[in-house]
């Protein structure tokens, strides 16, 4: 009988599954840019092969079931509220308890998810009780695995939207088609994110418990945080997109779950951190004018190289600093409206990239080589650019816009740790101090407490 891979990475055992070790073993050959590193599978938002990604990925199946039930595969899409509970069989209950007491394999505890209701309704054969405290269960551990655990205000200048379960009653009615369809695991499971580094933590997961006593338990805590953020997170990033690990440093084009191309970046300082965010790409500007923005306004006023721009009476409204070679966003800047002003852009300072650390802009993401991104984009899909044409146009200096044929998704994200082929992670730095609240969260500890302590000392050293 196949298992779900919650139980199989919850087994006694151990066994980690060899897709999963495989998945980011296969080379991913990118498109050559000139001056960008190489794809790699050691960095969040680089993926490998789309076989190894969907070999990979948490596998979907239906426990046997009343064969008198139809077994169906549910989907996430939101349809019409259910008027009544579902009517929840043995089996059903029995699955879903069996989730809940195996899903530390995902990163979760257990404990966080109380099934004392459905025990007492059990015990007392309360078949309407069963249905209603088996519903709560349900949704409470689905909305986990969809949005996850931690709650908003450990999620330090999150600004991403998941929309799964946005519509009213579109989660009671999911329960009614899990329950409908005999595929309460397969519904569960099938919830989780789709990227490929998600597989790969929970496989790096299983790989350090499986360590016994010898677990490294700052790894352990690493992995888990990171997976709830991959959870917070739309479970499926689209077929194209561009991924920014701020920890990483580095930005990746993806395209059908494999990376065409990586490049260097620069984030926000540490005074001056880059939020998380995501954002439509609709084009770019070549020899962009830089916009100073307020905050930083008087260490330009004045100087040479700046310009002031006036309203029609003759009042300064803000400074902007023309095209050229010292434009501080270089020769070309990606348009992405957000609220947030950040975008991807050139530098002036190329130097930078060759720094390990690389935390030193004002919140945007200097990006190396991102001519070449760029090119290749406006390239894509029947686009009139070319390398030539884009060379033209930097030497120009002329202020030139330019739209993609088809807009593209920006995620800017915070994953502090990466998972490799072999179950190791690859750890960056926590620039900017995001990673405790949210292992705090999951902890269900108060603030201000050690999140690696024992949740007992947790309690206690908060009173």
């Amino acid at each position: 009988m196949k298992r779900s891979l919650l139980s199989k990475l919850a087994a006694a055992s151990m066994f980690v599954p060899a897709s999963a070790l495989a998945m980011q073993q296969a080379s991913v050959q990118p498109v050559e840019l000139p001056a960008s590193e190489p794809a790699s599978a050691e960095v969040p938002g680089e993926t490998p092969s789309a076989q190894d990604a969907q070999a990979s990925a948490p596998h979907q199946h239906v426990l046997p079931a009343d064969p008198a039930r139809d077994v169906g595969q549910p989907t996430i899409a939101p349809l019409e509220p259910a008027e009544r509970l579902p009517f929840w069989q043995a089996g059903d209950v029995e699955e879903l308890l069996s989730y809940v007491a195996n899903v530390g394999a995902l990163g979760l505890d257990p404990a966080d998810y109380d099934r004392s209701q459905l025990d007492l309704a059990m015990a007392a054969n309360n078949q309407n009780g069963v249905s209603v405290a088996a519903t709560e269960l349900f949704e409470t551990l689905a909305r986990d695995l969809a949005h996850g655990h931690a709650s908003d205000d450990a999620r330090v200048d999150w600004h991403i939207v998941d929309t799964d379960f946005a519509e009213e009653g579109s989660l009671r009615t999911y329960v009614a088609q899990a329950i409908a369809s005999a595929s309460v695991t397969a519904s569960l499971d099938q919830l989780a994110p789709t990227h490929p580094q998600y597989a790969a933590l929970i496989n790096a997961l299983a790989t350090e418990r499986a360590k016994g006593e010898a677990a490294d338990a700052e790894a352990i805590a690493d992995i888990r945080l990171n997976l709830d953020r991959w959870r917070w997170l739309p479970r499926d990033l689209g077929d194209r997109y561009i991924i920014v690990n701020v920890p990483a440093y580095t930005a990746a084009l993806v395209e059908n779950g494999k990376t065409k191309s990586r490049h260097r970046a620069v984030a926000g300082a540490k005074r001056t951190p880059t939020p998380q965010l995501m954002a439509e790409a609709t084009g770019v500007i070549f020899n962009p004018y830089w916009n100073v923005p307020k905050s930083i306004e008087p260490e330009v006023r004045g100087k040479a190289g700046y310009e002031a721009v006036k309203d029609g009476d003759g009042n300064i409204v803000r400074y902007r600093q023309p095209p050229g070679p010292s434009n501080a966003l270089g020769r070309v800047k990606f348009v992405m409206y957000n609220p947030h002003l950040i975008y991807l852009h050139d530098t002036n300072a190329r130097g930078l990239f060759d720094n390990e650390a690389r935390a030193y802009s004002h919140g945007c993401i200097r990006t190396e080589n991102i001519l070449g991104l760029a090119t290749m984009l406006l390239e894509e899909d029947g686009g009139d650019w070319s390398a030539e044409k884009t060379v033209e146009v930097v030497n120009s200096g002329e202020n030139t816009g330019a739209n993609f044929v088809n807009p593209l998704p920006v995620y800017i994200v915070y994953m502090s740790v990466a998972a490799k082929g072999d179950g190791s992670i690859l750890a960056y730095e926590d620039i900017y101090d995001r990673d405790a609240p949210v292992l705090q969260a999951l902890n269900d500890a108060p603030k201000g407490v050690d999140p690696l302590a024992p949740l007992g000392e947790q309690v206690a050293s908060a009173d």
